[in-house]
């Protein structure tokens, strides 16, 4: 999936590609939360944003049809181009900020190299029936059959409804993954998650506004006080207890990723009835509160909580500055649990400004080649098999000024923008911004050492 954002925060223009790893990195203020954000907004809403347009391309019968997928497909761009529209009007509301702000905004995704006759026409037999319809596709057909077994007067356009979930579900559903995002407040809302109870007063203002509450405009409208996702990180938190009682396929097919981020936080998280989430350090018999346990353990809370009870491949898991809070020993490690993750098929998005977390995997691509002296190196420094990541998994972007073509424009635009870093198998990840910061620490220290000499 490719993004394309325009007069977003600081970015004038940006383009980026969706890897099983994908980085974007650079200095403070340059525009990488604004993309993570709106990027896990529209992943967060675009099932009612695309069976909103679906609904508006296509008319149904109203008690039993027969669509024809095929006849669907040419209608796809378009659904896109309009989910694009509809979603860029809803970016006041996923940051919780002023319209003026977005007025000049623009947010397009675009999946064209996704073969959707392929993936249609082979789409797996199912049958799926409730109160109301029942629906049945064969593979390697694109008819779809939808029978409703009654009428019903809950509202006139429920059998829209359906049919729009139906074809979304056999179009769309594989094409955009399940987000679960950690955003830079995750520390605090760590410890104050039971004082900040976003959900209960986004709904309490939804019901003091309207009779009828429609669950998407609930969704979209501008009822939340905090970014969107803030507030799902919270209620994430809040939920922890039910969410604790889940056993994630990560858990089950791969516990030496479990392994590692114990040993990244140095223990393991439960939860205490009336005491909320414990911290046990490894070895010791002690249970701390979140209040009192390291801001690293805080900052890892709502990770670990995701990969023990409901990672899954296909995922996407969205983290803003994993390196909060971590010392540069454990920023090598989170690099290698992300490239585990992904190995296992979970795939990864983060912001950073750590050198050792781009370093370390650019180490992992470095060691991913099939040489035997590098199999030494892997074996003698600890670097296991399913840490060690290919180069094409992995897509890097820097936050920065630089001349860019902006459609519609003749000439190149001085502007800040995502540029693409340059990443090979034999040379790793090219990351000038971290470079040039170095190179000139170093410059000054061989000043500092040296230029004593002449006096």
């Amino acid at each position: 999936m490719k993004i394309r954002l325009e007069n977003l925060g600081a970015l004038r223009y940006g383009e980026f590609e969706l890897g099983k790893l994908t980085i974007i990195c650079g200095k403070n203020n340059t525009g990488k939360t604004y993309a993570t954000y709106a990027l896990f907004g529209f992943l967060h809403i675009q099932r009612f944003l695309l069976k909103r347009q679906i609904s508006k391309k296509i008319s149904y019968k109203y008690m039993q049809t027969e669509i024809n997928l095929e006849q669907v497909i040419p209608l796809i761009p378009e659904i896109i181009k309009e989910a694009s529209k509809e979603y860029t009007k809803e970016l006041p509301n996923i940051f919780s900020s002023d319209e003026k702000f977005f007025r000049d905004s623009s947010f397009v995704f675009s999946v064209d190299s996704f073969d959707f006759r392929e993936h249609i026409l082979n789409r797996e037999f199912f049958n799926r029936s409730n109160d109301f319809f029942a629906v049945e596709k064969e593979s390697g057909s694109f008819m779809v059959t939808i029978a409703f077994l009654k009428e019903s007067g809950a509202r006139s356009n429920l059998p829209n409804d359906y049919i729009a979930e139906v074809i979304y579900y056999i179009i769309f559903a594989d094409v955009f993954p399940s987000s679960f995002i950690a955003s830079a407040e995750r520390t605090g809302a760590a410890i104050f998650y039971r004082e900040l109870d976003f959900a209960r007063n986004r709904l309490l203002k939804e019901i003091s506004r309207a009779k009828e509450i429609d669950p998407f405009k609930l969704l979209l409208e501008g009822t939340q006080d905090y970014a969107l996702p803030v507030e799902v990180n919270v209620e994430f938190t809040r939920n922890l207890e039910n969410i604790s009682k889940k056993t994630s396929h990560i858990a089950k097919q791969c516990p030496q990723i479990l392994n590692t981020f114990a040993e990244l936080i140095g223990g393991s998280y439960g939860m205490k009835k009336n005491l909320g989430v414990q911290f046990k350090p490894t070895g010791k018999s002690t249970r701390l509160s979140m209040s009192e346990s390291s801001s690293a353990v805080r900052s890892l809370l709502d990770i670990g909580f995701y990969l023990h009870h409901l990672a899954k491949p296909g995922d996407l898991l969205m983290v803003d500055e994993p390196e909060l809070n971590l010392h540069p020993e454990n920023q090598r490690l989170v690099a290698r649990l992300f490239a585990c993750l992904v190995n296992a098929g979970v795939n990864v998005f983060v912001t950073t400004h750590s050198d050792y977390f781009i370093k370390e995997i650019n180490t992992l691509i470095l060691l991913n080649q099939d040489k035997s002296y590098l199999k030494k190196i892997a074996q003698e420094e600890g670097y296991p098999d399913e840490a060690l990541i290919s180069a094409d998994k992995v897509k890097v972007y820097i936050a920065e000024k630089a001349k860019v073509l902006i459609p519609g424009n003749e000439r190149k635009t001085n502007c800040q923008t995502l540029t693409k870093a340059p990443i090979e198998p034999q040379s790793g990840i090219e990351v000038r911004s971290f470079d040039d910061t170095i190179n000139d620490m170093n410059r000054i220290e061989d000043r500092i050492i040296w230029d004593g000499d002449d006096d």
